[in-house]
């Protein structure tokens, strides 16, 4: 960015890259800011413990000027938002303190219910300039069926949840009424509006110190980078078509493994992907689109430069199709809470492709799915709780280095909930936390290890277990072995589909998948192998069988 003048659509004068550059770090920072404010800020255990949130700052025109590097798929609840406020409250209808409200998957472009976005907008010299957005799950919606989206909570279209500063408690109470757990869906909301608030006020400083026409025009500049390195990095890639296939499996697929396959095709330096999947279920495995695209933009930046900024230059490049009313692309009234899923296998689907042109920049396959449990009792004092937490895998092995061990990869990036926060808050015990000896997939480099993690409940409740992999595993690389499956056991429950009753004393043990290796497994160094023997990373039996160990 240094070695070039960047120009704007806002006003004809230039702005020294300098500037540009300082700008777009304070937006980085502030975007953080809001993220940890609304961290810090939030009561329920989702949020403030496993930071299953995110954040962003958009301009007029609905497009991103910065989002934080929290949730990937969290910019599929964003990309919409502001185009349809801006479409039923037009910038001239709008008032300082207005804060907007939504999260329905086909009015608005949220990507499932539990994330609820709120938005407000940045007046600057008496005229909306740009909007701080936000989004949060909300762990409330839980034990209510997936057959279609009217069961899966309550969809609100994006509606003004503060006018002009003040409450529109109507709306607030009519949100309320349809929550299992009140109690923490006020205060949660009650962050967001901080962090949104935090995040106005820094714009406007911002805008003070340099003028919001350069402010404007520095992040249209730093969209044009953002376009300008990925058609950079797509040039690179040989021009061709590459495919790749691979299987998706849920509770929702009863027992079937769901072929999906991809084409993506590099011309110059634009790249197309198509996509195939099986006609949408009644089941929680759809995604929709706008889910789709937050999923390709992450895969596709992830191989083409990392260092893309994470604005909305970086899609220009790339053309996104799916046909309508198929799994990948659903259309109302497709449920689509558990749509990370197969967003995580048309993350494999990408790299898969683009391997057979890129192979030194792409990871072998992640454990390929977000492992959910979900728990929803009522205590003694008649009050509901509700638990959710989502279990991380190993993560693939690279050209040059082993995967990493029980880690969210991909789509998802929030934290598995500490065992100490679990037991103090939830009638819930857990007996084992540990990563699975041999779960990696072997190589020269080793994939990443799975985890399992084993519940006891101590209440009698109601529990939905969500589940890929089980009847595939992770594929490796240049000769490095699979990783292993998922399962879930719980001796005794009978399960419909994903959901089960548990007696008091039940236990339920979630084994993730783990992740491919890479590369031929007789090149990995003796030494590291008798490492990772010592450490218990891998059994004594596969050293010797699988890496010739003499140890």
């Amino acid at each position: 960015m240094s070695t070039a003048t960047a120009t704007s659509a806002t006003t004809a004068a230039p702005i020294n890259t300098i500037t540009v550059e300082v700008i777009g770090s304070a937006l980085s920072s502030i975007v953080e800011e809001m993220g940890e404010a609304l961290v810090r800020a939030s009561y329920s255990t989702n949020i403030k413990e496993r930071r299953d949130s995110s954040t962003a700052l958009f301009d007029m025109d609905g497009t991103t000027l910065c989002q934080a590097e929290h949730i990937p798929m969290h910019l599929g609840s964003f990309i919409e938002m502001i185009p349809c406020i801006m479409q039923r409250y037009p910038a001239d209808t709008l008032s300082p303190g207005d804060v907007f409200i939504g999260n329905d998957a086909y009015v608005g472009g949220g990507t499932h219910l539990p994330d609820i976005v709120l938005a407000e907008p940045i007046f600057v010299d008496g005229k909306p300039a740009m909007w701080a957005v936000n989004t949060a799950h909300h762990s409330d919606f839980l034990d209510r069926g997936h057959d279609h989206i009217f069961q899966e909570g309550i969809r609100i279209p994006p509606i003004r949840l503060y006018k002009a500063g003040e409450l529109v408690q109507d709306v607030e109470d009519l949100i309320l009424l349809n929550c299992q757990l009140p109690h923490e869906r006020l205060p949660d909301f009650r962050a967001q509006l901080a962090a949104n608030r935090m995040g106005v006020q820094r714009v406007q400083t911002l805008c003070a110190k340099y003028g919001l026409e350069t402010v404007l025009h520095a992040g249209k500049a730093l969209q044009d980078y953002a376009d300008r390195k990925m058609r950079a990095g797509i040039e690179l890639i040989p021009d061709g078509t590459y495919t790749f296939a691979d299987t998706f499996d849920s509770p929702g697929s009863r027992g079937e493994s769901l072929p999906f396959s991809t084409e993506i095709t590099v011309k110059a330096d634009e790249m197309h992907l198509h996509f195939e999947s099986p006609a949408q279920l009644r089941a929680a495995m759809n995604m929709n689109y706008t889910s789709l695209l937050a999923t390709v933009y992450y895969a596709v930046k992830s191989v083409i430069d990392p260092t893309i900024l994470p604005n909305a230059g970086l899609s220009r490049a790339l053309t996104v199709t799916a046909p309508k009313g198929t799994i990948l692309h659903c259309v109302a009234p497709a449920a689509v809470d558990g749509r990370i899923g197969p967003a995580q296998r048309v993350v494999d689907l990408i790299h898969g492709a683009l391997i057979q042109a890129v192979p030194e920049r792409v990871t072998a396959a992640g454990n390929g799915g977000v492992p959910a449990v979900q728990f929803l009792g009522q205590g003694v004092d008649g009050r509901m709780w509700g638990y959710n937490e989502t279990i991380g895998g190993g993560s693939g092995a690279r050209y040059d280095k082993d995967g990493l061990d029980g880690v969210h990869v991909h789509m998802t990036n929030t934290s598995n909930l500490p065992v100490e926060a679990l037991e103090i808050e939830y009638p819930i015990t857990l007996l084992k936390y540990e990563l699975v000896q041999d779960s990696g997939g072997t190589g020269e480099f080793r994939g990443g290890m799975s985890i399992r993690r084993v519940y006891r409940v101590e209440e009698d409740c109601h529990g939905r277990m969500d589940i890929t992999r089980v009847l595939s595993r992770p594929f490796g690389v240049s000769g490095g072995g699979e990783g292993t499956s998922a399962s879930i056991d719980a001796t005794g429950v009978e399960f419909d589909g994903e959901y089960g009753f548990f007696k008091a004393g039940t236990i339920i043990e979630v084994r993730t998948a783990g992740a491919g290796g890479y590369g031929d497994p007789s090149k990995r160094p003796p030494e590291q192998v008798a490492r990772d023997v010592e450490d218990g990373r891998i059994s004594l039996g596969i050293a010797r069988s699988v890496y010739g160990w003499a140890g």
